[in-house]
């Protein structure tokens, strides 16, 4: 890939092969004037350094393809990047832009500070929240940013395009617009180098769990917990699941570190047990291993030999990748007493087709619903709601990211059955929980009289 050098006579723009799209011809030349780099751009490296210049690679993905392909047919779907790339040059007609898929474009610009892109790159998340016009018909395009940075004096544009598609696997999980800054020497990691260190990193014992309770509402008791995995690299000090499970699954490591993962958990549950706290532990199960059926039946074989009280939680976008194939297996996990649980429910694509039939017990709201409730018009709208959806189809809902007494209070009032979040307990190790449990009692019966929600708010933030 080539990318407009500063101090190049003549800037090339990015060369990057279109793969299996076709732009319209007024698009066409919209892109041709966008890839030819305006006079002022054009800077020499001692210039660009001192002044802070900074290089902009930017991937830009219709998350929905897949869903607008079915409504609009594959010939009008497959110009969808043309659509996005189209109203990119509406907006910053000095970007070059080209289209490297049928649900994504790459977008490259440069910018005098970092704060000058983040703005320009909002413009552009702002301006494709709008509904495109295709063939007559209106339709909403969930499109996802995730761009790098990079001062002028960086050369290295493997690792800004690595970069930015980590940023935009980032984006997908978050739902929001992502900018990795290569100039901080604390940037979180070299994907190829995760991919290579992950199965030594299983092996020697790197990997650790930790645990967020859910609190049942109504009982004010601790029903169950969230394993949460972590990673202590022994150079890079700690490194997070959004970090690196993407990066697991791309080296074909994801299904060892899950069972690694559901093997733990199985003795910390017992350990659990053991205290009198006989708590489902719940881990959380990557969409690509729902096709795989080897996967399945060795984790089937490990739950029914343990007798362990476990749970999983998918999300809605692992089934809909191959919902036949997903479902059958969910429904193996629940035959032999595993709690299924839709995790992020509205985070993505939700679709009650899918919803109604799955084998869960239990629908999580995504936090982002949840945090701003109390100060938003519509999130209680759809938290309150959602909450009466689940209960139709008798499925307990829990809320994640429950921050503040007073969103507690509302989801309260609202019939919302368990409660995950900061408010609740930051995630804690298994020592921890186990001091937790018994420093509060929660093995106790739900008709004491000193339940959980009678403290101060600052004894609901300690960790």
């Amino acid at each position: 890939m080539q990318f407009s050098g500063e101090g190049e006579s003549n800037p090339q723009p990015l060369t990057r092969p279109t793969v299996g799209i076709t732009i319209p011809a007024s698009l066409r030349a919209l892109r041709r004037r966008s890839m030819t780099p305006r006079p002022k751009a054009r800077r020499s490296t001692t210039e660009t350094e001192a002044t802070g210049f900074w290089r902009i690679l930017c991937l830009c993905e219709v998350a929905n393809f897949a869903a607008l392909r079915r409504h609009l047919g594959r010939p009008r779907a497959d110009l969808l990047a043309g659509d996005v790339a189209g109203r990119v040059l509406e907006q910053c007609a000095d970007v070059r832009i080209v289209s490297v898929g049928r649900n994504l474009v790459e977008i490259a610009f440069e910018r005098e500070t970092m704060d000058a892109a983040s703005a320009d790159l909002e413009t552009l998340r702002q301006a494709m929240s709008a509904p495109f016009d295709c063939e007559g018909e209106q339709f909403e395009l969930d499109v996802q940013f995730g761009a790098a940075a990079a001062p002028a004096e960086e050369h290295d544009e493997v690792r800004l395009s690595e970069a930015a598609e980590s940023a935009l696997d980032q984006a997908r999980t978050e739902r929001r617009l992502v900018m990795l800054d290569l100039s901080r020497t604390d940037l979180a990691f070299d994907r190829l180098a995760l991919m290579r260190e992950l199965p030594r990193a299983i092996a020697s014992g790197e990997m650790f769990l930790q645990y967020q309770p859910k609190v049942n509402v109504r009982r004010q008791v601790v029903a169950s917990a969230e394993a949460l995995v972590r990673w202590q690299h022994p150079t890079r000090g700690l490194i997070l699941p959004g970090d690196f499970v993407s990066a697991a699954e791309q080296a074909g490591a994801i299904a060892s570190l899950t069972l690694w993962t559901l093997r733990q958990v199985i003795a910390d549950q017992k350990l659990l047990a053991a205290d009198g706290h006989d708590l489902t532990l719940f881990i959380n199960i990557s969409g690509t291993l729902l096709a795989d059926t080897g996967f399945v039946e060795e984790a089937c074989a490990i739950v029914s030999e343990s007798g362990a009280r476990l749970g999983f939680e998918i999300t809605e976008t692992a089934v809909i990748r191959d919902p036949g194939t997903a479902i059958r297996h969910l429904q193996k996990f629940a035959d032999i007493g595993v709690s299924l649980a839709i995790d992020d429910y509205g985070a993505g694509l939700s679709s009650l087709a899918y919803l109604k039939q799955l084998p869960a017990k239990e629908l999580k709201i995504d936090k982002m619903f949840v945090l701003q409730l109390t100060s938003s018009n519509r999130d209680p709208l759809i938290v309150r709601s959602t909450i009466d959806l689940a209960h139709a189809l008798e499925m307990e809902v829990t809320a994640e990211g429950v921050e503040t007494p007073s969103a507690l209070a509302l989801l309260s009032v609202m019939g919302c059955d368990m409660v995950q979040g900061f408010l609740i307990s930051r995630p804690l190790g298994i020592g921890a929980l186990r001091a937790y449990l018994a420093e509060e009692g929660h093995a106790a019966p739900a008709s004491n009289v000193n339940t959980l929600f009678h403290r101060p708010e600052s004894f609901w933030k300690r960790a």
